[in-house]
């Protein structure tokens, strides 16, 4: 028998050592002990509106409580793997503390729902925190592009020269990816707000508690509607982990970014050495490890994703222990994503513009092809034609290293006589860009509006 155990009773040998030790989850769920805490104050309280708790029973365990929450809280709470988890440790904590009173508190009520309760109490705490950091990060992209504004770079598709684009407007497009994924944690939340204690191990409580009652002390929205799902589903947490990767694949592609236009072969931009380090070899090297460890970690945030759906995969219902295994990676992810987040917007604050250098490639690549086709289209070509003219005066300015708008009319006109002397108003950096006033659009007074309103969006005062 062991009675050290809460289901003890049944078995006639105390616990395998190596067993106890392979199967605790206090060493990771500790994590959860504040929350264990709130959401015992509660069931005491429901408890206690029923009558199975007397009002002196509920002070008792009330303060004993809350001895506990603030020696969690000033770090002096011993937590002990023979107790399996967090809410074992606590409730012999509180028998330590109070006597046989603590074992009334676990009336109706299961680790199985107080595990799931814990965890989306958390994850409540930490998606608020994800949003502020999202903000954090949405505020220094602003920065940025008022910082540049103005600046026009070479655009890229296929990593080869397109057309011209505002700096701004791009790094105002990664600031639209957060803002996305800011509308998705906000999305999420009512997903996640919805409370699982009354539901027992499965079958729902013997006791009539009021559930409602329960769900609005502890901050959730309503109470899960069915108690299999409320104790088996694990919803809430893939959905968290998928919003962390598609985090963590826009951080690492942004990176990837700064890390080709940081190269000696772009040399667009300079980031702080704050965030950078050396070689232990070559004594010249610079290396934008800072963003190299983000694009790495990026595959943390994926991988936990896919632990999380290949351990609930093939589970049947309801509650499995297999399902221990879900925090690891959430609580791995969360921590990986929220500091990835900070380190971006640090180094994006550092982030500095090579305005010289970035003017030498925009006169490489021939970014200005598609204003002569558009111009074309101008003069009554349909634009498939108009594409193929095009290309064609580019071949021939690029056999003669010749840029577009140093052709002479009479070489444009070998291509299509109805190109004029007004083509060269067409054939300027600037003014590919002030054709672009378009709603979404590069153009100098569209990206302002932008910045404008996304100053708005995230309430950023300078």
């Amino acid at each position: 028998m062991d009675e050290k155990k809460p289901w003890g009773g049944r078995f006639q040998e105390e616990t395998d050592k190596f067993f106890e030790d392979f199967s605790e989850s206090v060493s990771f769920d500790y994590k959860l002990a504040l929350y264990e805490v709130k959401a015992s104050l509660a069931y005491a309280q429901a408890l206690t509106e029923i009558k199975i708790l007397s009002d002196s029973e509920y002070k008792l365990i009330y303060k004993g409580l809350k001895e506990i929450e603030d020696e969690i809280k000033k770090g002096v709470f011993i937590f002990r793997k023979e107790y399996e988890d967090v809410h074992m440790n606590i409730e012999k904590a509180l028998f330590e503390k109070i006597g046989e009173v603590a074992y009334k508190l676990h009336t109706g009520r299961s680790r199985n729902e107080q595990v799931v309760t814990d965890l989306r109490l958390f994850l409540i705490d930490k998606a608020e925190e994800l949003k502020w950091s999202l903000k954090n990060l949405m505020k220094t992209i602003i920065d940025k592009a008022e910082e540049y504004y103005g600046i026009i770079i070479p655009g890229f598709t296929h990593l080869q020269h397109a057309q011209p684009v505002l700096f701004s407007h791009w790094i105002m497009a990664y600031y639209e990816m957060m803002r996305l994924h800011l509308q998705r944690l906000e999305d999420y939340e009512k997903r996640l707000k919805l409370c699982p204690l009354g539901s027992s191990a499965f079958a729902g409580c013997g006791f009539n508690l009021n559930r409602k009652k329960i769900a609005k002390n502890l901050g959730f929205n309503e109470p899960t509607r069915n108690s299999v799902f409320a104790v088996s589903s694990r919803d809430f947490i893939l959905e968290l982990a998928f919003i962390l990767s598609l985090i963590m694949l826009d951080l690492s592609r942004w990176c990837e970014e700064l890390i080709i236009w940081m190269s000696q072969e772009f040399d667009f931009i300079d980031l702080p050495d704050r965030y950078c380090t050396g070689s232990s070899l070559m004594p010249q090297k610079k290396n934008p490890d800072g963003a190299e460890l983000i694009r790495g970690k990026s595959s943390i945030a994926v991988g936990d994703l896919i632990k999380l759906m290949v351990l609930i995969k093939g589970l049947p219902l309801s509650y499995n222990r297999d399902l221990q295994e879900d925090k690891p990676p959430i609580f791995e992810s969360l921590d990986t994503v929220i500091n990835s987040i900070k380190m971006m917007a640090l180094m994006i604050q550092g982030l500095k513009i090579k305005k010289e250098n970035i003017e030498k490639y925009l006169n490489k690549g021939y970014l200005l092809a598609t204003e002569l086709a558009d111009y074309l289209v101008t003069k009554g070509i349909p634009f498939r034609k108009a594409h193929y003219i095009t290309g064609q005066i580019v071949l021939y300015a690029e056999k003669r290293g010749k840029k577009l708008e140093k052709l002479t009319l009479e070489e444009f006109q070998r291509f299509s006589n109805v190109i004029e002397e007004d083509v060269y108003k067409w054939l300027t950096i600037e003014n590919a860009i002030k054709r672009r006033e378009i709603f979404g659009g590069t153009g100098f007074k569209s990206v302002k509006k932008e910045i404008d309103k996304a100053k708005k969006e995230i309430g950023y005062e300078n």
